[in-house]
């Protein structure tokens, strides 16, 4: 039997990300987003969902642009500490012993602990409710190499990526099949 509940979002799980940003002349901050995504392959472009009251919005919405690192199972403590603290008045590189790297075409920095960083620039803002949906376009990807293989693979899923579900963060775990197995021959 089912129950009915009221409307609500239940597509879970979710990656969950942080996100990097900085204005000039001030600190870099990161905010951990769940609510983010690809939106389209060429051009490469992704989302982020920030809540306006939230201290990154403002950076991000001021100098439109944004990182999007990429968090695994050993990044999952600072993921959730940089998602409940604001980084009004701590730096949140210097208390989780993050390390900010210089990206390549934006102004913003990477973390180097992250396997992937995503470098973004907005494109539009959308107003939605709780949350504004920054669009942008993917600039430039960054990957940690030691994921990669001798014949030039990149093994992502070696990273121990982390999910977010109702509360919880999960390690991604078992391979099921690939893209195209339900039809192959």
């Amino acid at each position: 039997m089912k129950e009915y509940w009221k409307p609500g979002n239940m597509i879970y799980p979710v990656p969950a990300v942080m996100v990097s940003c900085q204005r000039k002349n001030e600190k870099p901050n990161i905010i951990t987003v769940a609510w983010t995504g690809t939106i389209c392959t060429n051009p490469p472009m992704a989302y982020v969902s920030i809540r306006p009251e939230r201290y990154s919005y403002d950076i991000i919405k001021e100098t439109k642009e944004f990182v999007i690192n990429l968090t695994t199972k050993e990044l999952a403590y600072a993921a959730d500490y940089c998602g409940v603290k604001s980084g009004k008045n701590i730096d949140k590189f210097k208390e989780m012993n993050l390390t900010a790297i210089d990206s390549k075409n934006v102004s913003c920095p990477s973390i180097k602990e992250s396997p992937v960083n995503i470098e973004c620039k907005v494109k539009d803002i959308l107003e939605l409710g709780s949350h504004h949906m920054f669009i942008a376009e993917i600039v430039g990807v960054t990957i940690e190499n030691k994921y990669m293989d001798e014949k030039g693979k990149f093994h992502l899923n070696d990273s121990e990526l982390v999910a977010y579900s109702h509360g919880q963060y999960f390690k991604m775990g078992e391979n099921i099949g690939k893209f195209g197995y339900s039809v192959k021959k």
